[in-house]
């Protein structure tokens, strides 16, 4: 039983470890999330503070990604450009989550959820949000990034 389960575990690890650091980098963004709706208010933290933050979990992902998710050996002009398409993919996840937030957050939530409930609203916005970008950041790692040559 054990050496399957090590099988399998060798089997899948990178699917494994990039939800796990997925995981955390999507942690971090919930958090800081709710920090900056804390500190500046709903309305900041669906619209500037969600680009700070996913700035900020990009570098994050980028050096988890890179060293213990892909084990990217890139080095040089090719580690720059490794990480200038890892951004420029990021970015555009960045785009889909910051239109998510924008529709969700801050048309949607004021129009339908009642405000006692808007900061909850913004959080399961915020979730949903994470769940279609982690896919996609995935899908652009493994096809575009740091595939295999």
């Amino acid at each position: 039983m054990q050496n399957k389960l090590t099988e399998l575990v060798k089997k899948y690890r990178e699917p494994i470890a990039y939800l796990f650091f997925g995981g955390l980098a999507t942690l971090l963004n919930i958090v800081l999330y709710v920090l900056f709706k804390t500190l500046f208010g709903y309305e900041a933290a669906n619209s500037w503070g969600n680009v700070a933050d996913n700035v900020l979990c990009i570098l994050f992902a980028y050096f988890t990604n890179r060293i213990w998710v892909f084990r990217s050996k890139a080095h040089g002009s090719a580690a720059l450009r490794e990480f200038g398409s890892f951004v420029a993919c990021r970015l555009g996840t960045l785009v889909v989550d910051a239109a998510i937030m924008f529709v969700g957050g801050n048309l949607v939530g004021p129009a339908l959820v009642p405000a006692a409930y808007l900061g909850l609203w913004g959080v399961g916005v915020k979730v949903f949000s994470n769940v279609i970008v982690v896919v996609l950041n995935y899908v652009f790692s493994k096809l575009l990034i740091f595939k295999k040559k």
